[in-house]
């Protein structure tokens, strides 16, 4: 039997990288998925990629009434989200010295301040034995210089994870953290390197890894779906990291 049958699981992010390749594996399991995203031409790529029984949905995560549009959306057509995946973000490596009021509030407001309101308005539509799982990094474990503020959003995220699972646990609605390590995702072209530093940089973080190479979405996808899967029930406020040993070797 599939891992995610008759499940609906909501993923924003969810039109390219890992929140794409995750929306595939939790198809492929059964569920039923909502992805969000804001650009118009991923949201038409995903949803011919995903295909009919999909929904996508545009939505910014920095925006409030946009998430309170998307889960009253949700609500309307499915009454429930058995499977939530925090997945939204974005990265940018600025060195301390450089590093304005604008670009904080930018992170900050995405990755955290909208990952935490996502959760928030989503939590009625969550029923017994749902789960909750947000996407943080494993720069929480790492100090990279020119990443100060996209680590502490996810250390945030991080810190959310903990609080969540033990506010939740009576309600038996588990909350997990997955920390992918380098993965090839768009994002990476768009962290604020120069385009003729992006291979260097793709590089060094390969060589970080014991097995010197970059991961691959539905390498996080498939962590996804154990966590959203009935095979993780004895799991909440852990965190998974996905890095190929980058931060433990």
């Amino acid at each position: 039997m599939s891992k995610l049958a008759n499940k609906i699981a909501l993923i924003t992010g969810g039109t390219s990288g890992i929140g794409l390749a995750t929306a595939k594996e939790f198809q492929k399991e059964g569920a039923t998925v909502i992805v969000t995203g804001r650009s118009e031409s991923t949201l038409n790529s995903a949803q011919k990629e995903l295909g009919p029984d999909a929904v996508v949905i545009k939505s910014d995560t920095a925006n409030l009434n946009d998430i309170k549009s998307l889960i009253g959306q949700v609500k309307d057509k499915f009454g429930r989200i058995d499977t939530l995946f925090v997945n939204a973000g974005v990265g940018a490596f600025v060195p301390v010295e450089q590093v304005t009021e604008e670009h904080f509030d930018q992170l900050f407001d995405i990755n955290v301040k909208g990952a935490y309101f996502t959760v928030q308005n989503a939590l009625p539509l969550i029923p017994e034995g749902g789960s909750i799982l947000l996407n943080a990094s494993t720069v929480v474990h790492l100090g990279l210089p020119d990443a100060s503020i996209y680590s502490a959003t996810k250390a945030a995220l991080r810190s959310f994870g903990r609080s969540l699972a033990a506010h939740l646990a009576p309600k038996n609605i588990r909350v997990n953290t997955i920390s992918p390590g380098p993965i090839k995702t768009p994002i990476i072209t768009k962290l604020g390197i120069p385009e003729d530093q992006v291979d260097e940089m793709a590089a060094t973080l390969a060589a970080g890894t014991a097995f010197k190479r970059i991961g691959e979405a539905r390498e996080i996808a498939t962590v996804a779906v154990f966590l959203a899967s009935d095979d993780s029930t004895f799991m909440t406020g852990s965190e998974l990291l996905v890095d190929g040993g980058m931060a433990d070797l």
